[in-house]
């Protein structure tokens, strides 16, 4: 028996072969108590008086019967002789009438179970047979299974929405590459033209020097490129070590980093943070906070504000800046999803920050989320597990000049 069918008609059938034996047993037991009487209550009347001698003959039985019947002695004796070879032959008839039935009922029932067997597990062999053909070129197709509500139908249903999933993950995958190659061959193909171009026919000197700051320019926007590629493939392996990190910290750490370029913009920054611990990876979690401000500071305008808000609810960065479409704000924490066109601007990122921040925070069993404001710019969300709470009160602060001691292991990766 190596497969589920058999088993399961194994099973099926012996069930049915048990219960049948159990019946004619009882059948068997029940008839043989009453036959006896049952055949001397109706012989004895018809057998006449004077075959037997009244001497030779036994008492008469005290029943209920015997009482209500007027027999003679003899008439007793001859009808316990009839009934006892007439019950014999009666229960051998039984016996083999019952083997007979017994024997056909058995070959049906192991039909039976091996047809009911195999309709009750045709939903799993089309799940194996569909399983098998999956390939990336048809993962389109579902079983769409045709059933009444049940366990099977509830496993199909399921196994059609891993499908989905895997759609959706394998075709997120072939974007990346193809998003990850053409963002990698820009840069690439701007080094050789102004390499080719630029230094053709011995160029003066000023030009050189242009050329140069020009390589050097999009050498470091490929490196922060490849950074940021690697920190979303280590995000998106898990946390390799766990620590208490305090959030809030951290925080007020990345806004005083950032100072100087909200000065530069013109930017009000407001940090309100209450004393938070998050179990995670502090680098990580820095490059999260890190990623989130950098955005709101970048996709901003002159005179704008960017207000983040720290707590046990977790972490909130609202900025003002342009009117978003909230139904391009799920694509944005896709790798390379930008709101507005790439202009290719000196320090334009490459669209990988909020990505990033939606992979560490999965990492550390959170998730991220954001929403366009009615005025424009966005509100991003994070939520993460927080630890046991700290004593202390919020601290509201806007940035000053960057502090020492900054905790970042280095530079963070904004879209």
């Amino acid at each position: 028996m190596n497969s589920e069918r058999t088993r399961l008609a194994a099973l099926y059938g012996g069930l049915l072969v048990m219960a049948g034996v159990l019946l004619m047993a009882i059948v068997y037991l029940l008839v043989s108590e009453g036959v006896y009487a049952s055949i001397v209550t109706a012989v004895a009347p018809a057998v006449p008086a004077s075959r037997l001698d009244a001497a030779s003959t036994p008492a008469l039985p005290t029943t209920d019967w015997a009482r209500t019947m007027v027999l003679e002695p003899g008439q007793v004796a001859v009808a316990q002789k009839v009934g006892t070879v007439a019950g014999d032959a009666a229960l051998s008839q039984l016996l083999t009438v019952s083997g007979v039935s017994l024997a056909v009922y058995s070959a049906l029932s192991v039909a039976l179970a091996w047809w009911m067997a195999g309709r009750v597990l045709r939903p799993v062999g089309v799940i194996t047979a569909r399983a098998r053909r999956l390939s990336g070129s048809n993962l389109h197709e579902r079983l769409a299974l045709k059933a009444p509500p049940g366990e099977l139908k509830e496993l199909a249903d399921t196994f059609d929405g891993m499908l989905d999933r895997i759609q959706e993950l394998v075709a997120a995958r072939q974007r990346f590459a193809a998003n990850a190659a053409h963002e990698l061959r820009t840069p690439l193909a701007v080094q050789r033209a102004a390499a080719e171009i630029g230094l053709a026919d011995d160029p003066p000197p000023e030009k050189v020097a242009w050329i140069r700051d020009k390589l050097i320019d999009t050498a470091a926007s490929s490196e922060r490129l490849i950074e940021g590629l690697l920190l979303l493939a280590v995000s998106d392996e898990g946390l390799r070590r766990r620590e208490r990190v305090a959030l809030d910290e951290t925080t007020t750490a990345v806004a005083d980093a950032l100072a100087a370029e909200a000065r530069e913009r013109s930017i009000t920054v407001e940090v309100t943070a209450r004393p938070v611990t998050v179990e995670g990876d502090a680098v990580l979690l820095d490059h999260l906070v890190h990623n989130l401000v950098a955005n709101a500071l970048r996709h901003n305008h002159p005179g704008g504000t960017v207000r983040v808000r720290v707590g046990p609810e977790g972490l909130e960065v609202a900025n003002t800046g342009p009117v978003v479409d909230p139904a391009t704000v799920p694509l944005l924490f896709e790798p390379f999803r930008r709101a507005r066109a790439r202009r290719h601007a000196p320090g334009e990122g490459a669209g990988l920050g909020l990505s990033i921040v939606a992979s560490v925070a999965r990492a550390h069993g959170g998730e991220a989320g954001a929403s366009a404001n009615p005025g424009g710019g966005l509100t991003a969300r994070v939520t993460l597990p927080t630890g046991p709470p700290r004593t202390g009160s919020p601290r509201t602060r806007s940035p000053g000049p960057p502090v020492s001691g900054d905790r970042r292991s280095g530079p963070g990766t904004p879209s």
